[in-house]
């Protein structure tokens, strides 16, 4: 790697070619480049999806993404970057782009190592490329090559560099103008307390800004104190549709107006660096003084992972009642079903032997279809209320997946509805009970084929995504969504459909966790989407040391 002196803010031509000369970058290897590049372009697409998969596995770089969405876009900006590596001219417009790349790395907070790593795999696979390719000029494309994406990596770290120094100094300038004075007159005698609580402590001035943010605050955010310092609490930490509603409070506590029950256990939430909602419940405590030092102390207590587990336990305890009584219901109900089943059979055998008309067999008809419903809800009740223990094995979700969709690809296909895989470039495979992680995926895809339904048709998307510690499957449709986001869908016995038994999801619910997985819905016009979280344990994604074990 070329190892280059400061570069200045703006770079000129005479630099650019002074670069250009020390590693011997000659017009020859422009030349292979553009060789290269439209044998190497219908690579670049799988290429940059294989480095964002590989991102998702690893916490502290995933984390530094706001979602999906940005990943998309910063594929496709890989995409564009690769082609210009192989298009040039590596002029100075070329390596001004380049400084931006560092730049931008510093604004989204992804730590300087992972520029070097990246570099790294992206280097591997257009090496492959050119050895695939480039035949007899494939020595001298490769040092080409080489010489190239070590002139990008310098550039970007020269400009990681600098964005990064004027960030430090805009710290430092912020500590000095303003920050020292607060610290002075609080952290010396609070600081071991303050900094090793595991509680958000937040110190706001008269006009509701942040004068002090302690460790726990920085992890629960992901924001960095000189990053707030200074801001209005409201803007800098709550969520946009909480600020209207919180900040009359906000006021009145800065001013003293507010009651002691006021101040204790007020429920809210904070936006995360990444655009993530986490729940906390805060206390403050109002204590006046100077103009310029706090008035108000905010503890906060991070109570997202709590909340979550409450609203589990609840829905465990409906599960773990309604299922006691499905089980007696079911067992005083199935012998006199199929009795009465047999007894309509022979009735409307005899009837159309007799030449009765239609009307008559017409509601023997009717009565037989209605035993067969009652039928089929009474061995939901029974896989309801008596859940088989998990037999968990190897499992390729991509398979999964893949057999889920074909098993609903009919009844698609007589709905005018069209269904769509998005699954990784690298398998994944978890520890499931395939069969009944089968029924969770067939349950999703039929009910969103049959919400597409009254629209005469439309879309419906099946996903898989890694992250670093769990795989998200999802199922998106572009139907009408759910009549009431507050819906208890997963509840037994609640259903939209006329004709359903309302125990469809609650089985979904119930499968999900005894995987100890998640499962939560999100739904507005136009989009609604369940996404089925399933933990990563040690040794399921291990498809090498599985192999000949993994179950499709």
């Amino acid at each position: 790697m070329v190892r280059l002196a400061p570069l200045r803010a703006e770079t000129d031509e005479s630099l650019v070619q002074e670069l250009l000369r020390y590693v011997r970058f000659s017009d020859e290897d422009a030349r292979l480049l553009r060789a290269l590049r439209p044998l190497a372009a219908p690579h670049f697409e799988r290429i940059a999806t294989a480095f964002y998969d590989r991102i998702r596995e690893h916490d502290e770089a995933h984390d530094v993404f706001t979602g999906e969405a940005q990943i998309k876009r910063l594929q496709g900006s890989m995409v564009r970057w690769m082609d210009r590596l192989c298009a040039g001219p590596h002029d100075e417009a070329y390596f001004k782009k380049t400084l931006e790349i560092g730049r931008i790395h510093v604004q989204i907070g992804l730590p300087q190592r992972y520029m070097f790593t990246a570099m790294a795999l992206i280097r591997v696979e257009l090496l492959r490329v050119v050895d695939d390719t480039m035949g007899e000029e494939t020595r001298a494309c490769r040092e080409a090559l080489d010489r190239a994406l070590d002139l990008e990596l310098a550039f970007m770290l020269e400009g990681y560099r600098d964005h990064f120094l004027a960030r430090t100094q805009q710290r430092e300038r912020l500590e000095r103008a303003e920050v020292d004075l607060a610290l002075r007159r609080t952290e010396h005698r609070y600081v071991s307390a303050v900094e090793l609580a595991r509680v958000l402590v937040v110190g706001l001035d008269r006009e509701g800004k942040i004068r002090l943010f302690n460790r726990e605050a920085e992890r629960v955010t992901g924001l960095g104190r000189e990053e707030v310092i200074g801001a209005p609490f409201h803007e800098a930490l709550l969520p946009e549709a909480l600020r209207d509603e919180q900040a009359g409070l906000l006021h009145a506590l800065l001013e003293g107006r507010e009651s002691r029950a006021t101040l204790d256990d007020v429920e809210s939430a904070v936006r995360t660096r990444a655009g993530k909602i986490r729940d906390v419940r805060w206390q403050f405590a109002y204590a006046p003084g100077d103009d310029d030092d706090i008035v108000l102390f905010a503890v906060g207590r991070d109570t997202t992972d709590e909340n979550a587990l409450a609203v589990r336990l609840r829905q465990n305890e409906k599960l773990a009642a309604v299922g006691t009584l499905a089980a007696g219901l079911a067992h005083e109900i199935r012998n006199p079903l199929n009795g009465a089943q047999l007894h309509v059979t022979f009735l409307e055998r005899g009837l159309r032997k007799s030449g009765a008309d239609g009307d008559q067999l017409e509601a023997v008809h009717i009565v037989g279809e209605e035993i067969k419903r009652l039928g089929k809800l009474v061995s939901e009740f029974l896989d309801f209320a008596r859940p088989k223990p998990l037999e968990l094995r190897p499992t390729s979700v991509h398979a999964v997946c893949e057999r889920a969709s074909k098993l609903v690809e009919a009844r698609a296909i007589q709905t005018n509805v069209t269904l769509a895989l998005e699954l990784p470039t690298t398998e994944l495979v978890l520890d499931l009970d395939t069969p009944k992680i089968q029924q969770v995926l067939l349950n999703l895809l039929q009910n969103a084929v049959e919400a597409l339904q009254p629209t005469g048709g439309g879309t419906v998307t099946l996903r898989a995504r890694r992250r670093p510690r769990d795989v998200w499957i999802e199922v998106e449709d572009d139907g009408p969504g759910l009549s009431s986001p507050d819906a208890p869908i997963f509840d037994p016995f609640f259903s939209t459909k006329p004709e359903g038994t309302g125990l469809g999801l609650a089985i979904v619910h119930r499968i999900v966790t005894d995987h100890g997985g998640t499962i939560d819905v999100d739904s507005h016009p136009g989009r609604t989407v369940f996404r089925v979280s399933l933990p990563v344990r040690l040794g399921a994604h291990d498809a090498e040391a599985n192999a000949g074990k993994i179950l499709a």
